[in-house]
C-alpha cells in the first residue's frame, strides 16, 4: 500500500508484520549484543545496557539500547512505545542500573510521554546521526524527506525515558 501526503509525497511504509519480525529478531539478538558490548565490540558510543527489575518476576532484565547523553542524563526512546518490556518494567520500578562505556551506575528513570519533547528528541537524534536515524524512521513508515509534522505524528506513538545518574557502582 502506497501512502501519499497532502503535498503529493509518496512512500511505501514497511508492513506491520515486518516491523513485528524486526522486534522479535532484536529481542533474540539482545544476549549477543550484550556479550559483544562487554567485549568492547560494537557501537559503544551510542549503546548502553539498561538493567530493569522484571515487573512480574522481580528478576533483573538487561536490554541494550541506543541513547543520547544530554546534560548529564541518558535519554532513550522506546521504539515500541509504551509496549516495550523495559519501559513497562520502569513504570513499576524506576530504579535501574546502566552500563555505559565500561562504567556502571545506579540511576532513576523518568518516563516522558509529552509528544513535543519526544519529537524534539527524535529531531535531535536525526541531526546527530542522520543516516542511521533516517533509515530507522523510514522503517517506521516516514518518508526519507522528513518534515517536523511527520516526526510529531510518530512521536505520539513513542515513549521517552530520561535516565538520571544517582551513583557510580564498582
Amino acid at each position: 500500500m502506497i501512502v501519499a501526503y497532502n503535498d503529493g509525497t509518496r512512500y511505501l511504509p514497511m508492513a506491520k508484520q515486518h516491523i513485528d519480525l524486526i522486534g522479535r529478531l532484536m529481542k533474540w539478538m539482545n544476549p549477543f549484543a550484550i556479550q559483544n558490548y562487554r567485549r568492547r565490540i560494537g557501537p559503544s558510543k551510542v549503546l548502553l545496557i539498561l538493567t530493569t527489575r522484571g515487573r512480574k518476576t522481580g528478576k533483573p532484565h538487561l536490554t541494550p539500547l541506543q541513547f543520547e547523553e544530554i546534560d548529564g542524563s541518558f535519554y532513550i526512546a522506546s521504539a515500541r512505545g509504551k509496549a516495550s518490556d523495559w519501559y513497562r518494567n520502569i513504570l513499576v520500578d524506576p530504579e535501574v542500573k546502566v552500563d555505559v562505556n565500561q562504567k556502571h551506575f545506579r540511576c532513576r528513570a523518568e518516563t516522558i510521554t509529552d509528544t513535543m519533547r519526544i519529537a524534539d528528541f527524535l529531531e535531535y537524534r536525526l541531526e546527530r546521526h542522520p543516516v542511521m536515524i533516517r533509515m530507522m524512521l523510514w522503517m517506521e513508515g516516514l518518508p526519507l524527506c522528513i518534515k517536523r509534522e511527520d516526526i510529531e505524528a510518530l512521536a505520539e506513538k513513542k515513549a521517552l525515558v530520561a535516565i538520571h545518574l544517582k551513583e557510580p557502582l564498582n
